[in-house]
C-alpha cells in the first residue's frame, strides 16, 4: 500500500510536469489540464494571500489502473488542530485589515484549501495559487498569468512547505536557499532541535536507544542530524525505523515486532503528531508499557496526543517545546464558529457534525447522533478544538501573516519612494548620476554615492602608484634603495682600506642592508590598504628603524670605547668587541619585534573606511587598532635615537682619526627633527596625506642617515684616495 501511495503521488505530479511540458510546446497556447481544485473559504482583497492546511490528516487509498484518470482524492480523518491554524491566520488578517497603521487603505483577502496531508496535491494547489490557471476556463495565449496570491501560509509538515511561510515546518533541509528561495517559517529549524534531544539524552545518561521518525523530510532529515550527534556523544541506537501513518498494516506490525524485540527502554520519537496517535494506538494494542519516550516539539506538548493515551504508554516522557505564547484576542476568535458553518462549504458541514457530535441529515449509520440545528454552541464542549494547548503555534501562524503585512509594507514604501524619485531628474535630482538637460541615470559603483550636486560619484581614495604624490614617493624610495646599495658596492671594493677598518665596516653593512630595508618599507604605504598591507606597513617600518638606529649606536659606541682604550691603564674594547657589538644590535632589535608582536597579537591595524571629515570621498586608511601599539614601537625607535644622539654628542670632540661621531651627530640631529615635526604633521593631515607624511618622515630620516655617514667615506674613497691612508687617518682632517 506504502508503494501505491507513493506511485499515486508521483502520477498527480507526473500530470503537473506533463502539462506543463505540453503548455509550452504549444506555441504558448494555454489551457486547463486536470481537475481544478476548490479553495474551503475565500475573501476577496487587494493584496491575496494563500493558505494551505490539512483539515483532514488522511486519506482513502484506492487501486488505481493507470490507463484512465484517477478519481478525485477522498480525504479522511478530520484535523481540529487545522482549523484553529485556519481561524488563527483569518485573526491576524481581521487585525491587519483593521488597523490605520498597518497597510492603510490595502485590504487582505485569502483563499484556503484543504490538501488532507497529502504531498502531490499541497504542490498543485501551491502551483495553482501561484499561476492563476483555475480562471483558464477555454485555450488562451496569456500565459504569462499573474500570481493569484502574493504569499502562501500554512503546511505544518516540511515536505509540501517548499515555497511558503510556514509555521510549523522545522526540517533543517528546508534551510537552503539554493533549493528553498522563496521558503520561509516562523519556527526555528530541527539543526537546532535535533541537536538538543542528543544533547537531553546525554544528560540522562541513556546511551542505549531505539529510534523511530515519521517517513518524510521531517522524521528523515530530523533523525540523520540526530543520529550523527548522538555518535559523538556515545550514545549507541539499537534500531531506527520509519513509517508514514498510511502505511499497510504489516508494515506497522513490523515496526513493533523490532521494538519488542530490543532491548533499550528509550525511544527517541522524531513523529508528526498524526503519526505519533498510530504509534500509541498500537502500543495500546499490544499492551507494551514501561518505554521512556523522548520526543520532539511535533508532539510533546499537545493536548490530543496525551489526551489519546489512554493506557499511559507515554508517562514520563521527555521532550522540547515551543515556548508558551499568548495572542490577545485569538482564543475567543477561534472559538467563533459560526463564520465557518455560514461559509456553506461541505467540508465546515462536517466539521460542525464532527465538533457537535451531531448531523443534519439522518444517516444508517451504528451511532445515533442528535440532529444538528447550526446553533449549537461551544458552552460545556471539551474537545480538541476548544483546546489551546498549541497556542504557541498559533501564534507562530498569527506572526507568519504580521510578517507578510511588513513585508508588503515595506515594498508599497519602496515603490513610493521610486515613484517620487522619478517624478523629481527634472530637478536633475538622481539615485546616482544625472547628465545635465538629461533623463538618463548611471549608478555609481559598489560602497560609493553621488554628490550634492548629484553630478559625480564620490569615489574610494587612497595613496595610489598611480597619483603624481605616490609615484614621486615610490621614485624616492627606489632612488633611495639603488643608492644604498652603490654606497654598498664602493664599500665593498674597498673594505681592506684604512679607512674603513678604522671605522667598523661591519656594522657600516648592517647598517647599510638596514637602510635599504627602510627605504623599501616606506612601499608598504603605497596602494589600497589591505589586512596583511595594514599590518606589515608599522611592524616593517618599526623593526628596520630600530635596526638602523642599534647599528648608528654601536657604531657611537665602538668611538667611545676606543678613545677610552687609548689612555694609559684601559682596557675597555674587551668589553666591546664584535660579539658584544652584534649582541647589542640584536638585543635592541629584538626588543623592538616583542612590542610589534604583542601588538599584533592583540589588536592589530587592520583596512577601514572613513566616511567622516570629506563630503565627496570615502578614505580607504589603515585604522591603528591598538594606538598604545603604535606609539609604542615610534617611542622606542624615538627612545634609541636620543641616547644615540647624546652618546655621539659627546664623542664629536675626540681625535680627529674617531671624528665620525660628528657625522653621526649631524645624522641623529637631522633623525630627531624630522620626527618631531612628523607628529604634529600627522595627526593634522587629512586622508591619504597623513599617510604621505608618515612616508616622507621615513625617506628622509633614511636619507639623512645615508648621506651623512657613508656620502664623507665615499668622497674620500673615489675623490681623494690620497687621503685613504694610515698615515693621513692617524693625522689631523681624514675626514674632513
Amino acid at each position: 500500500m506504502s508503494a501505491k501511495r507513493s506511485l499515486r503521488q508521483g502520477w498527480l505530479i507526473l500530470q503537473l510536469l506533463l502539462a506543463a511540458c505540453f503548455s509550452q510546446a504549444a506555441e504558448l497556447v494555454c489551457s486547463q489540464n486536470g481537475d481544478l481544485e476548490s479553495p474551503q473559504l475565500v475573501k476577496d482583497g487587494d493584496v491575496m494571500l494563500g493558505g494551505l492546511f490539512s483539515f483532514h490528516n488522511n486519506w482513502k487509498e484506492r487501486e488505481e489502473t493507470y490507463t484512465e484518470k484517477p478519481l478525485p482524492l477522498q480525504c479522511t480523518s478530520l484535523n481540529f488542530r487545522e482549523f484553529q491554524l485556519a481561524q488563527a491566520m483569518l485573526f491576524a488578517i481581521e487585525e491587519i485589515n483593521n488597523s490605520s497603521d498597518l497597510l492603510p487603505g490595502v485590504s487582505l483577502g485569502y483563499k484556503i484549501y484543504d490538501t488532507c496531508g497529502f504531498n502531490a496535491r499541497s504542490v498543485k494547489v501551491a502551483l495553482a495559487l501561484l499561476n492563476d490557471y483555475e480562471n483558464v476556463s477555454a485555450p488562451s495565449k496569456e500565459c504569462g498569468r499573474p500570481a493569484q496570491v502574493q504569499a502562501i501560509m500554512g503546511e505544518a509538515s516540511s515536505s509540501p512547505s517548499t515555497a511558503i511561510i510556514s509555521h510549523f515546518a522545522t526540517c533543517a533541509c528546508l534551510s537552503d536557499k539554493s533549493k528553498y528561495p522563496s521558503f520561509l517559517r516562523t519556527i526555528p529549524s530541527d539543526y537546532y532541535q535535533s541537536r538538543a534531544l542528543a544533547q537531553l539524552v546525554k544528560h540522562f545518561g541513556w546511551t542505549w536507544v531505539g529510534a523511530v521518525r515519521t517517513n518524510d523530510d521531517y522524521g528523515n532529515s530530523g533523525m540523520a542530524t540526530f543520529t550523527e550527534t548522538a555518535q559523538h556523544l556515545g550514545i549507541c541506537l539499537e534500531y531506527s525505523v520509519s513509517f508514514f501513518r498510511t502505511d499497510p498494516a504489516d508494515k506497522i506490525q513490523k515496526i513493533i515486532n523490532t521494538i519488542k524485540a530490543s532491548t533499550s527502554k528509550v525511544i527517541v520519537a522524531f513523529l508528526s503528531q498524526a503519526d505519533m496517535d498510530v504509534i500509541i494506538h498500537e502500543f495500546s494494542s499490544h499492551n507494551l508499557t514501561g518505554y521512556q519516550w523522548v520526543g520532539t516539539e511535533a508532539w510533546i506538548f499537545d493536548f490530543q496526543t496525551a489526551a489519546g493515551d489512554r493506557n499511559h504508554i507515554l508517562d514520563g516522557a521527555v521532550g522540547l517545546s515551543i515556548p508558551k505564547a499568548h495572542v490577545s484576542g485569538l482564543p475567543e476568535f477561534i472559538l467563533n464558529v459560526e463564520p465557518l458553518f455560514s461559509s456553506n462549504n461541505d467540508l465546515f458541514t462536517e466539521f460542525w457534525e464532527t465538533l457537535f457530535s451531531c448531523e443534519f441529515k439522518p444517516s444508517y449509520s451504528v451511532e445515533i447522533k442528535t440532529r444538528c440545528t447550526g446553533q449549537e454552541d461551544l458552552t460545556g464542549v471539551e474537545n480538541t478544538f476548544t483546546d489551546m494547548s498549541l497556542m504557541p503555534i498559533f501564534n507562530n501562524m498569527y506572526k507568519g501573516v504580521y510578517a507578510v503585512a511588513h513585508a508588503l509594507l515595506q515594498m508599497t514604501l519602496m515603490q513610493q519612494k521610486q515613484a517620487l524619485k522619478l517624478s523629481l531628474l527634472t530637478l536633475h535630482v538622481c539615485c546616482s548620476i544625472d547628465f545635465t538637460d538629461s533623463v538618463t541615470c548611471v549608478r555609481c559603483p559598489l560602497e560609493s554615492w553621488s554628490n550634492e550636486n548629484r553630478d559625480a560619484c564620490i569615489k574610494k581614495e587612497f595613496l595610489s602608484y598611480n597619483e603624481i604624490m605616490g609615484s614621486l614617493l615610490t621614485a624616492a624610495s627606489l632612488f633611495g634603495t639603488c643608492m644604498t646599495v652603490a654606497v654598498a658596492v664602493i664599500f665593498v671594493a674597498h673594505r681592506n682600506t684604512p679607512l674603513l677598518r678604522a671605522n667598523n665596516s661591519e656594522l657600516s653593512f648592517l647598517l647599510l642592508f638596514s637602510l635599504k630595508l627602510c627605504f623599501l618599507c616606506s612601499l608598504t604605504f603605497i596602494g589600497q590598504p589591505s589586512e596583511w598591507s595594514c599590518m606589515l606597513r608599522h611592524t616593517a617600518f618599526g623593526i628596520t628603524f630600530v635596526l638602523c638606529i642599534s647599528c648608528v649606536l654601536g657604531k657611537t659606541i665602538v668611538v667611545l670605547m676606543a678613545f677610552k682604550a687609548t689612555l694609559p691603564g684601559r682596557n675597555v674594547m674587551k668589553w666591546f668587541g664584535p660579539t658584544q657589538q652584534r649582541v647589542s644590535v640584536l638585543g635592541f632589535t629584538l626588543i623592538q619585534v616583542i612590542i610589534c608582536i604583542l601588538w599584533l597579537s592583540i589588536s592589530p591595524p587592520f583596512p577601514s573606511k572613513n566616511f567622516e571629515g570629506f563630503k565627496d570621498k570615502i578614505i580607504l586608511e589603515c585604522s591603528l587598532g591598538s594606538a598604545v601599539g603604535f606609539w609604542a614601537v615610534l617611542g622606542y625607535i624615538g627612545f634609541l635615537a636620543v641616547l644615540c644622539f647624546i652618546c655621539a654628542f659627546l664623542a664629536r670632540k675626540l681625535p680627529d682619526n674617531f671624528n665620525e661621531a660628528k657625522f653621526i651627530t649631524f645624522s641623529m640631529l637631522i633623525f630627531c627633527a624630522v620626527w618631531i615635526t612628523f607628529i604634529p604633521a600627522y595627526v593634522s593631515s587629512p586622508g591619504k596625506f597623513s599617510v604621505a607624511v608618515e612616508i616622507f618622515a621615513i625617506l628622509a630620516s633614511s636619507f639623512g642617515l645615508l648621506v651623512c655617514i657613508f656620502i664623507p667615506k665615499c668622497y674620500i674613497m673615489l675623490i681623494k684616495p690620497e687621503k685613504n691612508t694610515k698615515k693621513n687617518m692617524m693625522g689631523k682632517g681624514a675626514l674632513k
